[in-house]
């Protein structure tokens, strides 16, 4: 699922705007697997989606998803013509990729959360966290953090110990690049942290952080 041991820094900033594969809204990509993998050919994709219009979602066979409202009012979802609100933020939901979904929004624009992974290949878990907690990754697994809404600090480690100290998190912030990072981190809004390799960590946040795990289905 990931190549070695990696805790890697992905800001914000560094992310650029591309169009859906309908053309329909624009998505900052966070992580993908396999690196630098496309759309009909991902193994999962992780990204921020800013809907503006009403109109149907892309399609992707064979791909399952976990869409979080992270902005906005929400939306009125019809998928496979079933009614599903999406009108809490923050709140998970999880639907078949490539099922005719079309969307009408609330109350103006929208930005969610998405999680999109191949069923066959891949398992994915999604879970919104606040508060102080440890995350840890087993040997091919792999863990994103995304800092929702509000700032979120992890305090980086190898053991199941790491950031569980009162300390975690209030030092200075290193490893703030694409590369191998440790020590505390700060992490502004949509930042994310990507951790695999047997890594743990201590995350702390006063707002909203999504965790979502990762990892290869067996004889994948």
């Amino acid at each position: 699922m990931a190549g070695g041991n990696e805790i890697r820094i992905l800001r914000a900033g560094d992310r650029a705007a591309v169009a859906w594969k309908n053309g329909g809204g624009v998505t900052r990509e966070i992580a993908a697997w396999p690196e630098g993998a496309g759309l009909a050919d991902f193994g999962w994709r992780i990204s921020l989606a800013e809907v503006a219009a009403d109109g149907p979602f892309s399609g992707f066979p064979g791909v399952d998803r976990t869409l979080t409202l992270a902005e906005g009012a929400g939306m009125d979802l019809t998928v496979a013509g079933a009614r599903r609100l999406v009108d809490e933020r923050y709140a998970p939901q999880d639907f078949p990729g490539d099922a005719p979904t079309d969307c009408r929004l609330l109350d103006g624009p929208v930005v969610n959360f998405n999680v999109m992974y191949r069923r066959d290949r891949v398992r994915a878990q999604t879970a919104v966290v606040r508060g102080t907690l440890v995350l840890a990754t087993a040997p091919g697994e792999t863990l994103l953090v995304v800092a929702l809404r509000g700032p979120a600090e992890l305090e980086v480690g190898t053991g199941p110990e790491a950031g569980t100290g009162p300390e975690a998190g209030t030092g200075p912030e290193t490893g703030t690049g694409p590369d191998t990072a440790s020590g505390p981190v700060a992490l502004g809004p949509y930042d994310a942290v990507r951790i695999s390799g047997g890594n743990a960590c201590g995350l702390r946040t006063r707002g909203h952080a999504a965790v979502v795990r990762l990892a290869a289905r067996p004889g994948r």
